[in-house]
């Protein structure tokens, strides 16, 4: 693929009145942009208060600017960038005025595709800029922090050096096609494709944990009509977003609101209650609470301390579990019946008042240590795959599994080496060590502009 050539210019910060706006200049023009607009090009990485005129000399704003001289910069090019007042009509002028020097605006994610061309940022690398710009949660930030800083990248380079070696070893063997490979071998190079299988299924482990970190940890909210459950959203939310009444089945369509509980994300969901015996409006709420709760992380069961123990229904209760599903003993204020501690050992339990606030902070503990069990670190790292990694890693891991498969039936060794090369084109994918075009293309078309 061939360096680009052009001087790329962008507004990075959003369009909008702020106090202040900047702007990206990158390419091999940006040296002599500077000395054109400021009279000087200072030493890279000093930031110099200036005017900015534009090419009729009209003053258009009170600007700090800083250049950067590649290959030392985000790009790996040249680079300027100009912090003026954040009025949309001053980042739009000056914007204009590169324009008009020659610059070319710059595409989506064109300023991060640079730097990955350049060799500054690998593949993984410059996705974790986008998981960084949408962080909703500590823990999606930590993530995205430690993918950005290469935490991907030493993983996937650690899998890709096992497998050349591996791999080196089969075609030494095909080279000299009159030796067999013997006994010892062939057991070591089973031992190290099993190990670098294993970190393979690792990687692949943490793609739900991406989800969940990504879109929100799916928490639906369960139980019979009049328990409390639009209490507690509300009192969870922090606002009044669904209605209460004294009335049952008040609820017939879910809401969803998605809210910071501790490190997390969670996409919280209020369902229809589970009537038994609903009328024909209310039986389609409850199909879509069960249809929401067929794909849910957690779930957080709502019983009316207050009265009998209800039942849930099979295909429900057959998803929750001890460490999914947390049982709230709402209306504690109430005086609890007989039926209840029956069944308390199968959940977590939290007495609340969703009504008053009682214990919702205990709640919030319990559904936090819950969440905290859905991340998996790899060798002391906070990863989590995106859909675009994991299509790469199962392909990796059809290979490998071909390739042991073949050398288990002692197949000839080419047959194994095509599928160790297919893996190896697969882990070169996650990185970016890739040919292709258009996948860039696509992939870096995502981003904003600026980025």
């Amino acid at each position: 693929m061939s360096e680009p050539t052009d001087t790329i210019a962008a507004l990075a910060t959003p369009v909008g009145t702020s106090a202040i706006a900047l702007i990206r200049v990158s390419g091999p023009d940006a040296a002599k942009l500077a000395e054109q607009i400021f009279r000087e090009l200072p030493p890279p990485r000093l930031a110099q208060h200036a005017d900015y005129r534009d090419r009729r000399g009209e003053l258009v704003d009170d600007v700090l600017f800083t250049f950067f001289a590649g290959p030392n910069s985000f790009t790996g090019e040249d680079s300027l960038e100009i912090s003026c007042h954040g009025n949309p009509f001053v980042a739009q002028k000056i914007v204009e005025d590169l324009l008009a020097r020659g610059c070319r605006s710059a595409e989506a994610g064109e300023f991060s595709k640079r730097a990955f061309l350049s060799g500054r940022l690998d593949l993984s690398q410059a996705e974790a800029i986008m998981d960084l710009i949408h962080a909703r949660s500590e823990r999606a930030l930590a993530m995205a922090n430690q993918q950005l800083r290469g935490a991907l990248g030493r993983r996937m380079e650690d899998l890709t050096s096992r497998l050349i070696r591996i791999l080196a070893k089969i075609e030494a063997y095909i080279d000299f096609p009159e030796e067999d490979l013997p006994v010892e071998d062939a057991a070591t190079i089973r031992r190290e494709l099993e190990e670098t299988l294993a970190g393979t299924r690792q990687l692949i482990a943490t793609s739900h944990y991406g989800t969940l970190l990504r879109d929100g940890i799916k928490t639906i909210i369960v139980g019979e009509p009049n328990a409390g459950k639009s209490s507690l959203l509300n009192r969870l939310v922090g606002h009044e977003r669904a209605l209460v009444s004294a009335e049952p089945g008040t609820t017939r369509d879910y809401l969803e609101e998605r809210i910071i509980m501790g490190p997390h994300w969670l996409r919280l969901i209020d369902t229809a209650g589970l009537n038994p015996s609903p009328g024909a409006l209310e039986r389609q709420g409850i199909e879509k609470a069960l249809e929401q709760a067929e794909t849910a992380d957690l779930y957080l069961w709502v019983v009316d301390s207050s009265r009998e123990l209800p039942s849930l229904p099979g295909a429900l209760a057959s998803r929750m579990g001890p460490v999914n599903t947390v049982m709230i003993l709402n209306k504690v204020d109430l005086a609890p019946v007989a039926g209840i501690e029956r069944i308390m050992h199968t959940y977590p339990v939290v007495r609340v008042s969703a009504l008053k606030g009682t214990g919702i902070e205990q709640l919030q503990l319990v559904v936090t240590k819950m969440a905290d069990a859905f991340q998996i670190n790899v060798g002391g790292d906070l990863i989590a795959i995106n859909a675009r990694h994991l299509q790469a890693l199962e392909q990796a891991r059809h290979g490998l599994d071909a390739a042991m498969a073949k050398l288990d039936a002692r197949s000839d060794k080419e047959l194994m080496a095509s599928d160790l090369r297919c893996t190896l084109e697969a882990f070169g994918q996650i990185a970016g060590r890739i040919d292709n075009e258009r996948i860039l293309d696509e992939l870096f078309a995502t981003f904003c502009i600026g980025k």
